[in-house]
Formats: C-alpha cells, structure tokens, sequence
C-alpha cells in the first residue's frame, strides 16, 4: 500500500487529535467510578419486604486533594483516602460495599516519634493496630491484606 502525502498527513491529524482531546487517556478502558450526590442518594432496604424503610446518607466523605495531603500529615490532619458515606441506618457505604463498622485504630509503629491512626470501614467488629498497618501497605505478605468486603482502609492520620 502507497502511502500518499494526503494519507500521511489525515493520519497525523488524527493522532494529534487523540493526543489533545480532553478526557482521553489511551486505550485502555476502566468503567467509570459510580457516583452518589451528596444528598441524593437513597436506597430502600428492609427484612420484611412489606415495610420499605429508606436508607439515605448523613455525611459524605470525600478523597482528600493529593496536593494537601503531606501538608495534612504533617498537621496531624487526618487524610480521606477513599470517598465514603455514613448512612442513616448505621452502616458505612464506600461506591462498592457496604458495612457495619468505621474503626479508628490508633497505636505507634516501631520507631515513629507519633502515633498513627488508622480508618477502616469493616465488617468485623475488631481489628489489630498490627492489622491495621500491615493492611495499610506495609506488608509485602498479601495474606495481610483484608478482601474488600471484609475492610477497606478509608483515612490516616
């Protein structure tokens, strides 16, 4: 195939134009995160089918700006790592799962001059301050890790 001025130069338009236009980030495609307002969300749950009861959000969470964070560390500001919400009926909702607990877990690291606290949403009731951390990213063992229906690390401070 003969590739003519005219031909070279269409296609060096169109890879210009996948190069500049807003928005696009390559081939590789990642569905979009879900999105509950603020004040909007709503979902209807309850054990006896013939009583709806509506669960709405309280207060959202939102993912500190990464150009604050290491200025909120060094405040001793806590830093929101993943969206979350505090619905009405007790629970934690991150945009995937839901559950049962927001645990503050507090201790101090082998050689840290201050303690660390660490945020989980969880559904086990209790949660080590040595799983706490391993499971924060300090672990290189992946059994450490918590499945994200168990817990999911929300905030540090």
């Amino acid at each position: 195939m003969k590739i003519t001025k005219r031909k070279a130069s269409l296609i060096g338009v169109a890879a210009t134009t996948l190069l500049i236009v807003p928005g696009f980030t390559g081939c590789v495609y990642a569905p979009p995160e879900p999105h509950y307002p603020d004040d909007h969300y709503s979902e209807t749950v309850s054990e006896d089918s013939s009583v709806p009861e509506t669960v709405s959000v309280i207060n959202t969470y939102k993912v500190t700006n990464s150009e604050l964070s290491e200025e909120y560390f060094a405040n001793d500001k806590s830093v929101t790592m993943a969206r979350y919400y505090e619905m009405s009926d007790g629970t934690w909702k991150t945009d995937t799962n839901t559950y049962k607990y927001r645990l503050e877990i507090t201790g101090r690291l082998n050689g840290a001059v201050k303690d660390s606290t660490y945020v989980y949403l969880s559904n086990i009731e209790e949660i080590t301050f040595e799983q706490a951390w391993k499971a924060a990213g300090l672990s290189s063992n992946s059994e450490d890790y918590f499945d994200p229906s168990e817990a999911v690390l929300v905030e540090m401070k």
